[in-house]
């Protein structure tokens, strides 16, 4: 809100964190999938996030100016000056650092600690009375709360791309020797309520199977699904992976998958046994050994625990429905394959998604966004759920996701999306009564006006220090965490896989 150091402002210290923090190991690990994407990946990101602050900044420009508050500077982007013009006495500038902006207002809450010292003293200027402070500082998330609204609107006309097994209640894969299978769930039954919760989808926060298994604190919960004509209610011991005290703590998980509604193949390796079986793109493949599927997970344990044995499929193409055999091959290149990805070894890359296009209306998007807030907040201090500090978010894991997000088919579709759930957030977590952010501008505001004069200097430096310092060591810690994630992101990225050449092919 007022003009911040270089190396004290909280935003720019979360942007100086995602510039060094996540650029070297987006470069270094994605630039072998294609330096210009990732270049332009990267421009988007940055586009975005510095619409958001400034936007944010803009709220509380316009709020102190109504006011009638002291403004030193409006500046877009920090260091050195590429324009600058006073008007009115107050300077607007263009800075040469593209991280977001700033706004110098010296008769707010005192951070000189923080922030470095105001070009105008502070008693050269008539106090703000506190109710003044507080409309101020709260019109930043106020801002930030429109600017979704916007982006709402824009999500609500070109629609959110929902992929079709997230949509889904319905189970397309049980894991063998997991909680689920020693109770006896199966492929194909349709989940009602998990813990006595309702559900509506399987992933995301609120009435979704992930959620409900990750924040359920019993040590048995209560599945209720529907399997043919029958409503079973099937008791399910919920587990926890073991981690090293360096990785991210897992949930708890059941070891189940949502069903795909079609099983489409998207890419097929050239020479590979798929290939030379007539398998194409778009081709779907309905059952393995007869048998019914409802996700590629059967196929995966097929060719884990028997690597090469062939493998019967059937599969559709253009309505005919026709069996296959396949006998699973080492390609000749790469010589290391992922070890967590056998299929391979018949030369099916990867699988067509199936995405319906929903038209969410912006109150629907935004309210949605602060449920996911307040229940990820509401998770994280509820005792005995595995929802931890380490399993947040910060700049390196909002853009691994938007990497992700960008690379999909729809990415400028979600990306939009996307917009809503962070200015959301940005507004929310803003409001949060620290006295480095809004939040905590509105509570010395309020204890101010309670006690007809502000905290005193020797009272606020450490308790605004001590925050900021607290701040910056959680974003460093899962800072750790995300860059973790990079590398496994790096690890799985596409490779180059060749078969070799069969006589008569072409």
């Amino acid at each position: 809100m007022k003009q911040r150091s270089a190396f004290a402002n909280p935003r720019f210290l979360g942007f100086l964190g995602f510039l060094i923090l996540f650029v070297v190991p987006f470069g270094y690990y994605h630039g072998f999938v294609s330096t210009g994407f990732a270049l332009l990946t990267f421009a988007e990101v940055v586009l975005l996030f510095n619409i958001l602050i400034i936007v944010h900044e803009l709220g509380h420009f316009l709020a102190a100016k109504w006011c009638g508050l002291k403004i030193e500077k409006f500046a877009i982007w920090f260091g050195k000056p590429l324009w600058s013009k006073k008007i009115d006495d107050v300077e607007y500038l263009i800075g040469s650092i593209p991280a977001g902006g700033y706004v110098a207002l010296p008769q707010m809450a005192p951070m000189e600690t923080i922030e470095g010292k105001n070009e105008t003293p502070r008693e050269e200027l008539p106090p703000a009375a506190p109710g003044q402070k507080i409309i101020v500082a709260f019109a930043g998330p106020l801002f930030s709360f429109g600017l979704a609204l916007v982006f709402a609107t824009i999500v609500w006309v070109v629609g959110n791309p929902v992929p079709d097994s997230q949509a889904t209640t319905t189970i397309g894969y049980v894991l063998p020797d997991s909680p689920a299978d020693h109770a006896h769930l199966q492929a194909g039954d349709k989940i009602i309520s998990i813990d006595h919760h309702p559900i509506t989808r399987f992933g995301g926060v609120g009435n979704s199977v992930m959620w409900r298994i990750m924040t359920s604190t019993d040590p048995s919960i209560p599945v209720e699904v529907q399997r043919g004509d029958q409503t079973l209610t099937i008791d399910v011991t919920p587990k926890v992976e073991p981690h090293a005290f360096w990785q991210r703590s897992s949930p708890r998980r059941i070891g189940i998958a949502p069903a795909m509604e079609k099983l489409i193949v998207k890419k097929v390796f050239p020479y590979s046994p798929a290939a030379m079986a007539g398998i194409g793109p778009k081709d779907q493949i309905v059952a393995l050994h007869g048998q019914r599927l409802y996700s590629d997970g059967p196929i995966f344990d097929q060719l884990k625990s028997h690597p090469t044995d062939p493998i019967q499929l059937t599969v559709l193409h253009d309505g005919a429905t026709r069996e296959v055999t396949l006998t699973p091959e080492k390609p000749i290149s790469p010589q290391e394959l992922p070890k967590d990805d056998p299929q391979t070894n018949i030369g099916i890359y990867s699988w067509e998604p199936g995405v319906t296009l929903v038209h969410p209306n912006p109150i629907e998007q935004v309210g949605e966004s602060a449920q996911a807030v307040i229940g990820t907040l509401e998770a994280l201090f509820t005792p005995h759920t595995t929802v931890g500090a380490s399993q947040l978010s910060g700049p390196i894991g909002i853009m691994n996701v938007l990497f992700m997000v960008l690379s999909s088919e729809n990415g400028w579709r979600l990306a939009l999306w996307f917009a809503v759930v962070i200015n959301v957030n940005l507004a929310m977590l803003n409001m949060f009564p620290f006295p480095i952010l809004d939040g905590g501008h509105i509570t010395l505001s309020i204890i101010e006006w309670i006690r007809k004069r502000p905290l005193s200097m020797a009272i606020l430096e450490p308790l605004q220090t001590a925050c900021a310092l607290f701040l910056m060591g959680y974003m460093l810690y899962i800072t750790f965490f995300d860059a973790q994630d990079s590398i496994k992101m790096a690890s799985g990225s596409d490779q180059e896989i060749k078969f070799a050449p069969k006589q008569g092919s072409p």
